[in-house]
């Protein structure tokens, strides 16, 4: 038997300028360059994922404040996998084996399976495609839930998007979003919304494209502006105009960003963490907060989709 790769499986995708690597442990977006320029800090093949590079997430992105949720009726407690915090991280398919369902030169689809378990006790087909075109890479998630009951719901992709050469405090941002997510400094739990301009714009409003400094994010935005095709995009630019665009639809009404500050380690602020939500943070426990955290509940054999691109720009 050949041996596979840590990372698992890799599929490799072309296109036009743009290459692409999908490792199949988490559905992770391992590589994705355009004329040999990176848009995302990659990982190797033979690496543990750092930092949930690239993976997909799923059955919630973010946070579920101390592992807790109640749903229909029923209190759950989900396994503590940010224990420095105390919360539930990023869903239940981070180490998930994603199987190629479908593939060709330029695109493949992946598919896994969520179990009913312990705090989650719902059978979820995930399937996640990753089309490259001259564009772009862009990645449709759909879940299918194999329940006879309702299942709580909600994912996004998590890149950390490069510029170019230099480091987050070196490149241009352009968020367009009117409000921020205010959260406790010490366990980020979700307060309040506010406006990005309201108590300190410099750290949060970027809705006029300037440079990130020294502002540290991890933060979830909403009131996002959209086009005329209801698409909202980010922008991350260096000096010369050059870096990557996220785009997504209304399917994703939140978009976390984080500076990705790791004060010594060789990844500090190598990339801007720009996630489209489904839902906001802590939305399994929707019903504590005054805003709408958007949570989807898939009722049984019914399917959500999302999706988003990455594209280059300059």
């Amino acid at each position: 038997m050949a041996r596979i790769p840590t990372s698992g499986t890799q599929h490799a995708l072309r296109a036009g300028d743009y290459q692409a690597v999908i490792a199949s442990v988490g559905a992770s977006l391992r590589t994705l360059t355009y004329r040999e320029r990176d848009l995302v800090v990659p990982f190797d093949a033979d690496e543990v994922r750092p930092s949930h590079r690239g993976e997909t997430l799923a059955p919630w992105p973010n946070r579920v404040v101390d592992g807790t949720y109640s749903f229909a009726g029923e209190d759950h407690q989900l396994p503590l996998t940010e224990p420095a915090r105390g919360h539930a991280l990023h869903g239940l398919a981070t180490w998930l084996e994603y199987e190629a369902v479908d593939k060709g030169p330029s695109h493949v689809t992946l598919a896994t399976i969520i179990s009913p378990q312990i705090g989650y006790p719902w059978r979820i087909l995930v399937r996640t495609k990753f089309a490259l075109d001259g564009d772009g890479l862009t990645q449709t998630v759909q879940a299918t839930n194999w329940s006879d009951s309702g299942a709580p719901w909600g994912t996004a992709p998590h890149p950390y998007l490069v510029a170019g050469d230099g480091r987050v405090d070196d490149w241009t941002l352009e968020l367009p979003a009117a409000q921020v997510l205010a959260v406790t400094d010490d366990r980020l739990i979700p307060t309040e919304l506010r406006a990005v301009d309201a108590d300190d714009p410099q750290r949060f409003d970027y809705t006029t494209p300037r440079q990130i400094g020294t502002a540290r994010i991890d933060h979830a935005y909403t009131a996002l502006a959209r086009d005329e095709n209801g698409d909202a995009t980010v922008r991350l630019t260096d000096a010369a105009g050059r870096g990557v665009a996220m785009t997504w639809g209304p399917a994703c009404p939140w978009v976390q960003v984080h500076t990705s500050d790791r004060p010594g380690q060789a990844s500090d602020r190598t990339g801007l963490a720009v996630e489209p939500m489904t839902c906001a943070p802590d939305a399994f426990n929707a019903d504590r907060y005054a805003f709408d955290a958007g949570l989807i509940v898939i009722g049984p054999d019914e399917t959500v989709e999302a999706s988003w691109r990455l594209s280059a720009v300059g």
